[in-house]
């Protein structure tokens, strides 16, 4: 087992935004509260400390909510540890996404299990909580319908089912079960994998249970405890929230002004609007875009659902948070509420990127290392990896900027024989066309040189595709199951083991 650390900004997927804030730039600064140093922590849960949290009504709504599940002791004794005020939670949160989804949901609770381990070696008077917020509230359901495995598409599409996608039945799931079925081989491990998902779709009555049983079975070993926000106990807290937003629209402004701000530098990631709000019904979940009654919202909280700009909010109303861990578009949209938790007077977390990897198998790293490339080359572009492959290997000198050079050269020499603007422009006009001539001549010799290496170049093109479908981010496209496969349960271990939330670089795996 090897791991390779490379900077982010060498892996050329990732925006300015986040770029600037792992290298904690100035300007990112009016955006947040601290940067994610260990150190930084202690301030952090001297601010959270002033902040009031109900925690017996949080323990009282977490054992409910996780009464059916078979806990871990680790677990049960982070849920007890919440009723006491050196307690703190970091958490992570994601959509209800069919058998776990693209890896990189692993990859989040993993990075909030081992920020946990740190701070409490760093901080000994203190306690600290795993926190996986189900996303349950979501409507977004082609986005966690599917999963991709073994090059084959599984797709979920029940009937007449609508709204909040945590409350939809799994009555109609079992299908989709036949058809992971059908591609996993006949092993033990494979049969692990059927028990773990039949268990979680067939005996539960909706998608929300199903993962939270998932979850809970994959990392209750850790003490990962598991909250979904849609509660009418849990909304009765954002009651004072709900009525700000929809009846007087008393948040708009100060995310506008931040957003505003945030744009001078970087692109927004969420869309502002002035109520925040959807109206949630049994097969609905519907934007609200004009004044409720304040009776309405009073009596059935329950029915209201934030939007991605004010879930959080109502996270660190609830919580007795320190960190948030998510992804880049996490991290983006969070930069977009710090003037309205300053309005609101909730500390603002600690925003952790989580970490984000690519896994490489033996039989790839020797493919890479045939290919003469090193791992740090596999983020470059297909056509820049061949051209550079045969430039290296080709037995002539394909390329000609040289000889570009050298006709640059002589264009500089015409140039300066005149001070006449019209006639320069001719010149430079010239010079073009010839630098064009050149570039074509050097593509029909790298096409024929190409010919000559077909081999390599579709060995480039299949290493790609593996380690970067569809031109996504392995994480963003491949399932646990693929890779729990070939390491059984070791392979969760394996990350665990081998992750560090706060090391600022995208890690390669090779095992």
């Amino acid at each position: 087992m090897r791991v390779q650390n490379i900077p982010y900004k060498d892996v050329n997927r990732f925006s300015r935004l986040i770029i600037d804030y792992i290298e904690k730039n100035k300007k990112i600064k009016p955006f947040i509260n601290h940067f994610p140093d260990i150190e930084n922590f202690e301030n952090q849960i001297d601010e959270k400390k002033t902040h009031q949290i109900d925690r017996l009504l949080l323990i009282d709504v977490l054992e409910s909510q996780n009464a059916n599940l078979d806990l871990s002791d680790l677990t049960i004794q982070n849920i007890e540890l919440l009723a006491q005020e050196n307690t703190f939670t970091v958490t992570t949160g994601h959509q209800l996404c069919l058998f776990t989804g693209p890896i990189y949901f692993i990859y989040k609770i993993i990075s909030v299990v081992n920020l946990i381990e740190k701070l409490k070696e760093k901080y000994i008077n203190y306690d600290f909580v795993p926190v996986f917020w189900m996303a349950s509230e979501d409507h977004d359901f082609e986005e966690i319908n599917h999963i991709n495995l073994f090059k084959e598409k599984i797709e979920w599409n029940p009937k007449n089912q609508g709204g909040a996608v945590g409350r939809m039945c799994l009555s109609d799931i079992g299908v989709v079960l036949n058809e992971l079925k059908s591609l996993l081989p006949e092993d033990d491990s494979s049969n692990k994998i059927i028990n773990l998902f039949e268990k979680a779709y067939l005996n539960n009555s909706t998608l929300a249970n199903a993962t939270r049983y998932i979850v809970n079975e994959i990392f209750g070993r850790y003490g990962i405890v598991v909250i979904d926000g849609d509660d009418k106990r849990l909304k009765n807290k954002l009651i004072p929230v709900i009525k700000k937003d929809i009846i007087h629209k008393g948040l708009y402004d100060a995310i506008k002004e931040c957003t505003a701000k945030l744009a001078i530098n970087y692109n927004a990631q969420a869309h502002i609007r002035k109520i925040n709000f959807f109206k949630l019904s049994e097969s609905n979940r519907i934007l609200i875009d004009n004044a409720l009654s304040e009776k309405e919202i009073e009596d059935s909280p329950e029915n209201f659902s934030p939007n991605v700009l004010i879930r959080p909010i109502y996270q660190e109303l609830i919580l007795p948070n320190i960190a948030m861990v998510g992804g880049a578009s996490e991290i983006a949209y969070w930069m977009q509420l710090k003037t309205v938790f300053k309005q609101e007077e909730l500390p603002f977390p600690i925003l952790v990127l989580r970490n984000s990897l690519m896994v490489l198998t033996r039989k790839q790293v020797k493919r890479v290392d045939s290919l003469g490339f090193n791992i740090i080359d596999l983020f470059k572009n297909k056509d820049i990896l061949k051209k550079e492959y045969i430039i290296k290997n080709s037995s002539i000198d394909i390329s000609l900027s040289d000889e570009k050079k050298s006709i640059e050269d002589v264009y500089d020499l015409i140039i300066n024989k005149t001070d006449d603007i019209g006639l320069k422009r001719n010149i430079s006009a010239q010079l073009q066309n010839h630098l064009n001539s050149l570039d074509s001549i050097e593509s029909r010799l790298m096409r024929f040189e190409k010919e000559k290496y077909k081999v390599h170049i579709n060995q480039i093109n299949k290493i790609k595709d593996q380690l970067f479908p569809k031109n996504n981010l392995q994480e963003r496209h491949d399932n646990l199951i693929s890779f729990s496969l070939k390491d059984d349960d070791n392979f969760i271990e394996i990350l665990k083991c081998n992750l560090n939330p706060l090391d600022s670089n995208f890690v390669v795996l090779l095992y």
